[in-house]
């Protein structure tokens, strides 16, 4: 027993000296990578809220600092934080990540506890009975905000007092829209469900409304007077003027012809206007129900909105509406075309649109 002993207990003292250290090193490992996640987190939050890569970097180091590694705090230095861009070539591929660029919206984070880190390698408790005394984990984390400046562009032409699935106007062409059946009482709908959905994110969204028609006088005792394309609200994180406006535009008829264009023009100044912020993707929903049959083409001022990196999406409601032309404006910006056969439908695009999750761990 005695010479089983000898031979055995150096490889139960090796045996129990790995698995010690094994565990040590995964807790490390999962601290490192906790820290760096929420470094990359708290870096991305401030890039978005206040529009500075000097703030966001401050951000990250104290967020990592915050963070015990191995007993100690976390420290990187600016050589381990990146802020640049992350996006998807596809709605379901992976984010890709790009240093630096015109529209920050990333940071990445590498946590390191190696030879050469400020917080240096990480000591092992029973690995010098093999001969190995340390070890040097890293780790990488990206998180990317996906702000948004929002500018809606919505459709108010005459068509938009008729019935969802009729050519029929239930209120008659000169008193406020039936909100319970008319076209515009969907979209009044689809946008109260808009705006309460970008309520539920956890970002600051700004968000601004545009209105397009024709210019002209129309009915009388009371008449009516309308501009071809309003700014009815400029960009804001208070969401209230856009639902007083559409309070507003519900109360009287909504007539017309239909200038599309006229409203991506608007949208554009909107959009490009200095309450705008610098980093955050600008995107812009046009909706129609009808056809374009006034004023300039509205692919070419979608072209013109593509130049300020604004995207647009387009949503058509309605079978009357021009889905050829729709798809094309989205195409020209990179945008998505959607089509609502109901009220229920609309809405549910307009949330859909609205849900972007705003910050995400993508690496």
């Amino acid at each position: 027993m005695a010479v089983f002993i000898a031979i055995t207990l150096p490889l139960i003292i090796i045996m129990a000296a790995f698995a010690v250290d094994v565990a040590w090193m995964q807790l490390v490992r999962t601290e490192l990578r906790t820290a760096t996640d929420a470094a990359s987190r708290a870096g991305a939050k401030t890039l978005s809220l206040q529009q500075t890569e000097a703030a966001a970097r401050a951000a990250t180091k104290d967020a990592a600092q915050r963070n015990l590694v191995a007993g100690v705090p976390l420290v990187v230095i600016d050589s381990e934080i990146e802020v640049g861009s992350s996006s998807q070539a596809t709605t379901n591929s992976r984010f890709v990540f790009t240093p630096g660029g015109a529209q920050l919206n990333a940071v990445r984070v590498t946590g390191n506890r190696t030879n050469s880190s400020a917080g240096g390698p990480v000591s092992l408790f029973l690995g010098q009975v093999m001969g190995v005394t340390h070890f040097q984990p890293t780790n990488v984390a990206t998180s990317t905000q996906l702000d948004r400046d929002i500018c809606l562009v919505v459709d108010r032409s005459g068509s938009m007092m008729r019935g969802v699935t009729s050519t029929s106007v239930p209120s008659g062409i000169c008193n406020p829209p039936d909100l319970a059946v008319s076209r515009w009482g969907g979209l009044n709908t689809a946008v109260a469900g808009f705006l309460a959905e970008l309520d539920l994110t956890s970002s600051l969204e700004q968000c601004g409304l545009v209105s397009y028609s024709n210019a002209g006088r129309f009915c009388r005792n009371p008449s009516f007077t309308y501009t071809t394309s309003d700014i009815n609200a400029q960009l804001d994180f208070n969401y209230q003027p856009i639902r007083d406006e559409m309070a507003r535009l519900s109360s009287q008829p909504v007539r017309g012809r239909t200038n599309i264009g006229a409203g991506i023009d608007n949208g554009i100044l909107v959009l490009t206007d200095p309450r705008a912020r610098p980093f955050a993707l600008r995107t812009m929903v046009v909706m129609t129900d009808g056809r374009h049959n006034e004023g300039p083409e509205p692919v070419l001022s979608a072209q013109r909105a593509a130049n300020e990196n604004i995207i647009i999406h387009t949503v058509t409601f309605s079978n009357e509406a021009d889905f050829a032309r729709m798809q094309a404006v989205a195409a020209a910006t990179g945008g998505e075309h959607f089509h609502a056969p109901t009220a229920a439908a609309l809405e549910a695009i307009f949330r859909q649109i609205a849900g972007t999750l705003p910050v995400l761990l993508t690496e």
